[in-house]
C-alpha cells in the first residue's frame, strides 16, 4: 500500500489514535512499568507523592517522545519500504507493536511535520520533569534520545545496533533511580543495566528482529538474524535471557525491601514463564509465531516485576 501524497485530515478521537499509533502507546503503556518497578525495587518504599506524580508524567512523556522518535529518524527508509510494499507480512497481525496503526507517517495518514510537533511536545514535558527530579535525569534523557536516533541510523550499517537498543531501553530505569536517590548504589545501577539490556536483546530485539528478516535482506538490513543466522540468533535469545532472570534475583535480593519468598519466587516464575519457556519454545521450533510469541510475552515482563513489588511494598 504506497503512502498517499496527501494524507488525510482526521479530528477529534482519530487524529489523536493516530498520535498514539505513532508512539506506540499500547506497547509504551506496558514499556513505562520498567522505571516504575526500577525505582520501587531500589528505594524498598514508596517514595513522596510529590515524586510520584511528577516521575509519571515524566516517564510517560518520555516514552511517548522517544518512541515517536523512532518512526522521524526512520521516515524516509519507512516509507521507502512501504512503497516497495513492505509491512505486509501477516506476522505482524499479532504484533504488539501494531496494535494501532503502523507507521502512520510512512503510510500518509499522519504528517511528518505533525509527527514532529508531537515528539518535540513531548520531549519538552519530560525534559522539564526529569529536571525537576534530578538534573542527571535530564541528561539520561538526552542520551536516550540520541542513542535512538542513532539505533535508527545504524539498520543498515551494523548488527550491533542491538546494543545501542538495549542501552536506550535501560536509560528509563536509571533514571528513575536517580530521580528517588541522587547518589544511588553503583553496583545496584550496573546490575539493573544488565537486567533490562539483556531483557531487551534477548526478549524483545532479537525477537523482532527475527519476524522481519525476509524484509531486513531485501532491504539490506544488518540484524542479528540477518548477519548471524537464526542458529546463532536462538542461542543469543536463550543465552541473554537466562542471564536476564539471573541477574534480576540478585537485584531483588539486593533491594532494601527484603522481600520473601513469595515475591523471589514469583519473580522467577515470571521470568521462566514470559522468557525462557517461550524462548526455549523459539529454540526448538525456530518459527517465526513462536518469536512473535516471545516477543509480545518478553514484553509484559517489566510489568508483571512491577505488579509483584508495588503490593509487596504495602504489606
Amino acid at each position: 500500500m504506497p503512502a498517499s501524497k496527501n494524507p488525510p485530515n482526521p479530528n477529534g478521537a482519530k487524529r489523536l489514535k493516530l498520535f498514539w499509533a505513532l508512539s506506540r502507546t499500547p506497547h509504551g503503556l506496558i514499556d513505562m512499568t520498567t522505571p516504575c518497578w526500577a525505582a520501587l525495587l531500589y528505594l524498598g518504599a514508596y517514595p513522596s507523592w510529590s515524586i510520584i506524580l511528577v516521575g509519571l508524567v515524566t516517564v510517560f512523556a518520555g516514552y511517548t517522545a522517544v518512541y515517536a522518535l523512532n518512526d522521524i529518524v526512520g521516515y524516509r527508509s519507512d516509507k521507502a519500504k512501504l512503497e516497495a510494499g513492505g509491512f505486509q507480512g501477516d506476522v505482524h497481525a499479532d504484533d504488539l507493536d501494531a496494535l494501532l496503526v503502523r507507521h502512520p507517517m510512512a503510510q500518509g495518514v499522519l504528517s511528518l511535520r505533525a509527527g514532529v510537533l508531537w515528539a518535540v511536545g513531548w520531549g519538552i514535558v519530560a525534559a522539564a520533569g526529569a529536571y525537576w527530579l534530578n538534573p542527571v535525569c535530564l541528561v539520561i534523557f538526552a542520551a536516550g534520545c540520541a542513542l535512538e536516533t542513532l539505533y535508527c541510523v545504524m539498520w543498515r550499517v551494523s548488527p550491533y545496533r542491538v546494543f545501542v537498543s538495549g542501552a536506550v531501553k535501560s536509560t528509563g530505569s536509571l533514571a528513575a533511580v536517580l530521580a528517588v536517590d541522587p547518589r544511588p548504589s553503583v553496583f545496584f545501577l550496573v546490575l539493573l543495566f544488565v537486567v533490562v539490556f539483556l531483557w531487551e536483546i534477548g526478549g524483545q530485539n532479537a525477537p523482532n528482529d527475527w519476524t522481519d528478516i525476509e524484509e531486513d535482506r531485501r532491504f539490506g538490513a544488518r540484524t542479528i538474524p540477518v548477519i548471524f543466522g537464526l542458529d546463532k540468533t536462538r542461542d543469543i535469545i536463550l543465552g541473554a535471557l537466562f542471564l536476564a532472570v539471573a541477574a534480576n534475583l540478585l537485584l531483588f535480593r539486593l533491594s532494601p525491601a527484603h522481600f520473601g519468598v513469595l515475591p523471589l519466587s514469583a519473580s522467577v516464575a515470571a521470568g521462566v514463564g514470559l522468557l525462557l519457556w517461550p524462548a526455549w519454545q523459539l529454540h526448538g521450533s525456530a518459527r517465526k509465531a513462536d518469536a512473535m510469541r516471545l516477543f509480545n510475552l518478553a514484553s509484559y515482563y517489566p510489568l508483571v516485576l512491577f505488579a509483584i513489588v508495588a503490593p509487596s511494598l504495602l504489606v
